[in-house]
């Protein structure tokens, strides 16, 4: 079974973020002094006194607001509060009581789930400064100063009392990061691919301002999905909040397993694009190029293979590629995704047994040798595959001064021609061995 799931909800500004990420132990919700920083749901996993669980952070809830954003948060926070096996309802013990922490804790109520309520920002704790927050009819109020570290174990201890029998286990999923300019499309595929709307989608550029991961199941394997924040040229970053975005989905780019690189084809393959995929080839990550919105194309008979000669121009780089032209919105070609995604997941993880690589490079080398540089000539002793994910090989040779960047991507492209390594990068290393 999953870790049990506890959800932090409370109106805007009541320091839920901090509470999170206290417990999380490093900065995973943003947090700011204003309103609605925090608008998706964010997840961590944590232990306390020997019990796993989960924790979830959600954007501040105003009931009775007509604004789509408040609206479209609200119904985040309502998943959460679905899913979890226990719910945190923080309030402002500053600012007291308000009407929209009655309208919330009726929210509540209705769940039928454990509610904690904790009164946070009691930096020095007196009865009175609780007092007033029984009135919401949940039961005892647990005084804390997230921002000061007081109070959190008392929470977490009645937290994990309600846990009951969870068998936790590793988390064995594939990790898919979902990443992208703003605006691509990215919300709406992580939509189609879970089947239920979990990211906010609306048609304002930058929506989601988090990395966010929600677990799922297909064709009885687990993977989770990271829905990133849309990265923009840092020109463009003009807020702290934004620039923290940009870094959590670099982030969400170094833990995922394969990467899904969703590019709007009615612009094509922009530089920021370009970066971002450089980015991801860096890390040493398998990666699908998702064309999105190719509905919107116009087309022809050729369209295709125009936008693939044009990613293969622009990509020279990371000739591995592999890429899949979808809508998003209609669902077109979507299905295949998944398939794709196991594929390039599959060649990162392929090794190639030791006396099969030495007999192809041998027979390589033999038939193509290497060009000498000052009277010496590369030579090759040895070949082992020492890591997968990226696939990694190590050439034990005379001097690692005479592989030439040139023959050493030969030596890749035939190693590519050899073995399906498609939609991964692969590392060839070098160690010198001497003669005797």
């Amino acid at each position: 079974m999953a870790n049990p799931l506890i959800a932090i909800v409370g109106r805007p500004n009541v320091g839920k973020s901090t509470f999170f990420n206290k417990v999380a132990g490093k900065k995973i919700s943003i947090t700011e002094d204003r309103p609605g920083v925090t608008r998706d749901r964010l997840y961590c996993d944590a232990e306390w006194r020997g019990k796993n669980f989960s924790m979830v952070d959600t954007g501040g809830i105003e009931i009775n607001s007509e604004d789509t954003m408040w609206k479209e948060i609200k119904k985040q926070a309502e998943v959460a509060i679905e899913t979890a096996q226990v719910i945190l309802f923080f309030v402002d013990g500053k600012e007291g009581l308000t009407t929209s922490d009655y309208d919330v804790a009726d929210m509540l109520r209705r769940s039928k789930k454990p509610v904690i309520l904790v009164v946070n920002k009691i930096d020095e704790y007196s009865e009175e400064k609780i007092f007033e927050f029984y009135a919401l009819g949940l039961g005892e109020p647990f005084p804390v100063s997230a921002e000061h570290s007081t109070g959190i174990g008392d929470v977490l201890d009645e937290a994990v009392s309600w846990f009951g029998k969870y068998e936790n286990e590793e988390d064995d999923s594939i990790k898919i990061a979902v990443v992208g300019k703003p605006n691509a499309g990215k919300s709406s595929l992580v939509n189609k691919l879970l089947g239920f709307e979990r990211s906010i989608v609306t048609d304002i550029a930058g929506t989601t301002r988090d990395a966010i991961d929600t677990k799922f199941s297909y064709n009885g394997k687990n993977y989770t999905i990271i829905d990133t924040a849309g990265i923009r040229k840092k020109s463009k970053v003009e807020d702290d909040v934004e620039y923290y975005s940009v870094m959590r989905s670099f982030d969400a780019v170094r833990r995922a397993d394969v990467c899904l690189l969703v590019v709007d084809s009615t612009e094509g393959l922009t530089e920021q694009d370009t970066k971002i995929i450089g980015y991801v080839h860096e890390q040493g990550k398998p990666s699908v190029i998702i064309m999105n919105k190719w509905d919107l194309v116009e087309k022809d008979t050729n369209t295709i293979n125009k936008f693939n000669a044009k990613l293969q121009q622009d990509l020279k780089f990371m000739d591995y590629f592999k890429s899949i032209y979808i809508s998003a919105k209609t669902g077109q070609r979507t299905e295949k995704i998944m398939t794709i995604v196991d594929e390039v997941y599959q060649n990162a993880h392929f090794r190639v047994a030791t006396g099969t690589l030495n007999d192809l490079i041998s027979d390589t080398i033999r038939s193509n040798e290497p060009p000498s540089y000052n009277g010496r000539r590369l030579r090759v002793y040895y070949a082992s595959q020492v890591a997968v994910a990226p696939p990694t090989f190590v050439l034990f040779v005379n001097s690692t001064e005479l592989l030439h960047f040139s023959y050493e991507r030969f030596l890749e492209n035939t190693l590519r021609k050899s073995f399906d390594f498609s939609g991964t990068p692969i590392k060839i290393l070098t160690r010198e061995k001497k003669d005797n």
